[in-house]
């Protein structure tokens, strides 16, 4: 691995647990200097000290990610004290599930603006230094919920697929700039988030899963560390499903 590439700085939203703490894990293990970013600073330093244990590089980060002003300060100010800014994972995310009938305005505003709008917010502070370099990583965190719907979830579906467009979107405006835009779409992930659910919904779910699996976070981690990594350069645009076929 180059010097060049040990230096690059991540920024990694909700990267206190679950999802965004693998993701973390994996970009420090792979030689990125980590920006680990989240509510819970005492969640993130426990992250930090477990990347610097490994022998990585990481920095906690607390934030709100759905105080826009707040998330593009953080972003700056990373780029200002690192000199660069190359890769940018948005996985921050809330649930507020219901049905339709019984989802309130504030329920969907909540979730757009944390899921959808914080997201926008970091894009479009991230590109500034991207666009600077000539070279920038973006990834954005959907769902297989944006893909094919999901019952009492029309706020969320509607935030993953609203990612989905905007990194399209962004992909073509930036791309001349060095700069790639993608997605991945997890399926049901072992977490925390999963945990919980019903076992009925988990075994009604299993057997429309071809893997006939849940997948892991390292699965998710994976995937981001290929699209961050120079292997991912002409890949850009993309939604890298990681659901076992789920939504084939």
């Amino acid at each position: 691995m180059s010097n060049a590439i040990d230096r690059r700085v991540a920024f990694v939203t909700g990267a206190s647990r679950g999802i965004g703490k693998a993701i973390a894990l994996r970009l420090a293990a792979d030689g990125r200097h980590v920006v680990c970013v989240a509510r819970n600073a005492d969640q993130l330093q426990a992250v930090v000290g477990e990347i610097a244990a490994a022998g990585g590089a990481a920095e906690p980060l607390a934030c709100d990610v759905g105080d826009g002003e707040a998330l593009a300060a953080a972003i700056d100010g990373v780029a200002d004290r690192c000199g660069r800014l190359d890769i940018l994972v948005n996985n921050a995310g809330i649930t507020r599930d219901g049905l339709l009938m019984r989802m309130s305005d504030a329920d969907f505003d909540d979730v757009i603006r944390v899921n959808l709008r914080s997201a926008f917010v970091a894009c479009r502070a991230a590109a500034r230094p991207m666009m600077r370099a000539r070279f920038g990583r973006i990834i954005n965190m959907a769902s297989i919920a944006g893909i094919m719907g999901n019952p009492g979830q029309a706020n969320y579906a509607a935030s993953k697929a609203g990612l989905i467009g905007m990194t399209k979107s962004i992909a073509k405006e930036i791309g001349s700039k060095g700069i790639t835009a993608n997605v991945v779409a997890p399926g049901f992930i072992q977490t925390d988030m999963t945990e919980v659910l019903p076992q009925a919904l988990k075994d009604a779910v299993m057997p429309n899963i071809p893997l006939r699996s849940f997948g892991k976070a390292s699965d998710i981690a994976a995937a981001v560390a290929y699209l961050a990594s120079d292997d991912a350069g002409y890949v850009t645009g993309h939604v890298l499903q990681v659901d076992g076929g789920l939504a084939m």
